[in-house]
């Protein structure tokens, strides 16, 4: 079955805390925001050399970061890596890499990749196509996919650093491959805008000139290669994350919600009335996150330190 492609959706996000104090009330710094699958506890920034801030970003501080990238995802030695200004940025450049075509996107599931390629003029279909997408695990069930088979895939690996056995990036050699990481979700450090595409070098040095030099930040290439080369706070937020996922899950049902998804750094609820839901936690300034596509459903990101008293009083 084909979707209809003749129009483009809106962008369908969690986050927005300003749009939530215009229609709910309260200033920023009153809302809890668990709309987002963002690590509430962020990796610790390590101190900054100057000229972080102060030069362009050069070719040894890339380096540095490729190579530490390459040892965390244990990448393939003939599979290409690059980095840029947010797994975002490389999912609206991806379609333009070939022709308009058919892609297939299974879902529900996030929605720039079929946003960004129908703004490219492919069609996205449910069935085989020319090229395929998977969220892995998805968002924002955390359903696991098996690698594709298409000539041309994209798996989105943002979430998949919680549960590192589940990882494609054995693929990441096959030609017409594809893997993106995000550094913003695990790390807990969004602001820094830092994703990666890992896969096959022909794609990838199509991908370079789309994103022009100096794509990323010298302050955010020095954190990120940073956090990268320290694989043992990646298990202790692991093992912490997968504690509060169940935590949040066992509040949740307490309240009548029915657990049936997601991932350590979000939790997907069944209920009656999602958009009830929102409103109810909204007007304790708790923003919470529903979906176009289904009444029901209503995903929760993690809570830290006061915030789990909070969402209890607001469950309560």
């Amino acid at each position: 079955m084909t979707m209809d492609h003749t129009r483009i959706a809106p962008p369908d996000h969690g986050g927005g805390i300003d749009a939530a104090c215009a229609r709910w009330g309260g200033a920023r710094g009153d809302w809890l925001d668990l709309s987002t699958g963002i690590n509430p506890r962020p990796y610790p920034i390590p101190p900054l050399p100057t000229d972080a801030w102060t030069a362009l970003p050069d070719h040894a501080a890339h380096t540095a970061l490729e190579q530490a990238a390459r040892r965390f995802w244990a990448i393939p030695d003939s599979a290409a890596v690059i980095a840029a200004p947010g797994a975002s940025a490389l999912i609206a450049r991806i379609p333009a890499l070939l022709p308009p075509a058919q892609v297939a996107i299974p879902g529900p599931t996030y929605n720039e990749h079929a946003r960004a390629f129908r703004a490219c003029g492919w069609t996205v279909t449910d069935d085989a196509a020319d090229a395929t997408v998977i969220v892995h695990p998805n968002n924002p069930d955390g359903r696991l996919h098996p690698a594709p088979t298409a000539p041309f895939r994209v798996i989105d690996e943002s979430f998949c650093d919680v549960t590192p056995d589940a990882t494609h990036m054995g693929e990441a050699a096959r030609p017409g491959t594809l893997i993106l990481k995000s550094f913003g979700k695990f790390w807990g450090l969004a602001g820094a805008r830092l994703g990666f595409a890992i896969g096959d070098p022909a794609l990838i040095d199509r991908l370079k000139p789309m994103l022009g030099p100096w794509a990323v930040p010298g302050p955010t290439l020095a954190i990120a290669t940073a956090a990268l080369n320290d694989p043992a706070w990646a298990d202790a937020t692991r093992a912490r994350l997968a504690q509060d996922a169940q935590r949040l899950d066992t509040l949740m049902s307490a309240a009548g919600i029915t657990p049936i998804g997601g991932t350590p750094l979000f939790r997907l609820y069944d209920t009656p009335d999602a958009a009830a839901w929102q409103d109810r936690l909204a007007r304790h300034r708790i923003l919470s996150r529903i979906f176009p596509y289904s009444q029901r459903w209503l995903r929760l990101g993690l809570p830290d330190g006061a915030g789990w008293a909070r969402l209890e009083h607001a469950l309560t």
